[in-house]
């Protein structure tokens, strides 16, 4: 009788799957500090592993490149840490996309630029200045600008279905508008350089949207001069004895 033979399979657990996580989260937790305090070009693989102390080899396995952390990161830090759910699907852009009034659109999508820069402002920052540094950072850094451009123009999309953009306004100017008012960069400029707080180019961007973008409201017609004479009579008419 042949002797059944064992068939290999690699160990897993749930318990080694969450310290692998964990394990995870220190080292790009670790790697955020790093990168926003002495720049992509300054900070080395051994020094993400310092930080988060762990192994070398640990750091590598998990992201293989320095390049690679960053890409995980900027992942993790965009999605809120829901990296399996792409940006047009997440909760939040869905309620910009589903809401009916232009305005509150409008509104919304300036609170979610406020919450999203306040999680990536600083590591897209990061991203822009290596860019020219390494040609891995410049793609990441291009399908950034190419992915929120195309998030601002599903917004504009809508505007334009309900007929609300400003005469003579069409959806690829339009994008244009909005993709550079939520930029990472103006977010660079307003708040981090000139010190504006979150709140404040919150307002600034959805007041700014909201008249560049949208149709003005309607002015109430001015009164004639028949129907303000009218007015006038029926005020100061007296009831007869």
């Amino acid at each position: 009788m042949a002797e059944r033979v064992k068939s290999t399979r690699p160990y897993d657990s749930p318990r080694r799957r969450e310290q692998a996580a964990a394990t995870r989260v220190e080292i790009l937790d670790a790697a955020q500090r790093l990168f926003e305090r002495d720049g992509y070009a300054a900070t080395t693989m051994a020094a993400i592993a310092a930080e988060a102390r762990v192994a070398l080899k640990t750091v590598y396995v998990a992201f293989e490149t320095k390049s690679g952390v960053l890409r995980a990161l900027w992942n993790a830090r965009l999605r809120g840490g829901q990296e399996d759910v792409p940006m047009g699907q997440q909760a939040l852009y869905r309620e910009v996309l589903d809401e009916p009034d232009p305005e509150c659109q409008l509104r919304l999508n300036a609170r979610n630029s406020r919450e999203g820069k306040l999680r990536i402002g600083a590591i897209a920052e990061a991203i822009r200045s290596a860019a020219p540094l390494d040609p891995d950072i410049a793609a990441l850094w291009a399908r950034i600008n190419t992915d929120y451009h195309a998030n601002q123009r599903a917004i504009i999309e809508c505007l334009d279905a309900k007929n609300a953009l400003r005469p003579g306004l069409g959806v690829e100017l339009g994008t244009d508008i909005l993709w550079t008012i939520n930029h990472p960069n103006t977010w660079q400029l307003l708040v981090t350089q000139r010190g504006w707080a979150p709140e404040q180019y919150e307002q600034w961007a959805a007041e700014t949207a909201i008249t560049q973008l949208l149709k003005p409201p309607l002015a109430e017609p001015a009164p004639t001069r028949n129907s303000a004479s009218t007015a006038t009579r029926q005020r100061t008419r007296v009831s007869p004895d």
